[in-house]
């Protein structure tokens, strides 16, 4: 996950670090993300070679991106209204960076595929919702008051996140070289940087502040109730009981014989708690 998050960046800001007429300068966005769609396969698989991901969970995974999927044509981007975030940011909080992670690249590809969205924008919006799920994992534990507010004001902050990483997807092709704000090969890091800013906030901060406003409210107002569902779906998925193997002595079983005991799971009632 670290591997591919760290190619997904550098896909992202190839524009500041790819010196012009270079390899990279033409070939490495598509490559990069070739490389990176094999990536994200590995990133399910080591999840769930590693136990962080089980049978359940994947059927989570895909009950979630559908949802994802069919969430998305309500708001349609308008005015930057944005209906998919809340989803990412609420579910890599309850089941972790690599779910997260996973879970907004495919999210993107099934709502892509639903709509007829597919095209060369489409990498770069798999892997910038991927980073919002990510990050939303790896946010600190914190106190159950204060939960829902941090999540809102992180997912305001993934609104303008996501804009911004995506707009790096088209800059250095879709400005008149002689605009002050144009990407210009050749130019110093700290120069080529500024100019970026100041096309980011020209061409899409109010969009963003749309994507940031509706994020924002959504994870406030169902925030509480969607934490405690997923929760809940998390801890009742772990329904198969404990297993542990104990001597023919210790259990009480025939001389010569091994039993398995299984520790008892627990009651509805406790389960609900």
């Amino acid at each position: 996950m670290a591997l591919a998050a760290f190619i997904g960046l550098v896909a992202f800001t190839w524009p500041f670090v790819v010196a012009p007429g270079t390899f990279g300068s033409h070939y490495a966005p598509p490559l990069i993300f070739g490389a990176l769609l094999v990536l994200v396969l590995a990133v399910v698989i080591a999840e769930i070679s590693s136990g962080g991901i089980d049978a359940k969970a994947l059927a989570m995974l895909g009950v979630l991106s559908a949802v994802n999927a069919g969430l998305r044509p309500l708001g349609a981007g308008t005015a930057g209204v944005e209906t998919v975030f809340f989803v990412l940011v609420l579910a890599g909080r309850v089941f972790g960076p690599g779910f997260g992670f996973t879970l907004g690249c495919t999210s993107l590809f099934a709502s892509a595929l639903l709509t007829g969205g597919v095209g060369p924008w489409m990498p770069y919006q798999m892997f910038g919702c991927a980073f919002v799920g990510l990050l939303a994992g790896l946010l600190p534990t914190l106190r159950r008051r204060w939960e829902v507010p941090v999540l809102a004001a992180y997912g305001a902050f993934s609104g303008y996140l996501f804009g911004f990483l995506l707009n790096l997807s088209f800059w250095p092709f879709a400005t008149d070289p002689n605009s002050s704000i144009a990407y210009l090969p050749g130019l110093p890091f700290t120069e080529q940087w500024h100019r970026y800013l100041l096309f980011d906030l020209a061409t899409s901060l109010g969009w963003d502040t749309g994507r940031a406003v509706t994020t924002f409210t959504a994870v406030l107002v169902v925030g509480p109730a969607v934490l405690t569902v997923f929760r809940r779906a998390a801890r009742r998925a772990n329904f198969e009981p404990t297993v542990r193997f104990e001597s023919a002595g210790a259990s009480g079983a025939p001389a010569g014989a091994g039993s398995a005991a299984r520790t008892p799971g627990p009651s509805r009632r406790t389960a609900r708690s």
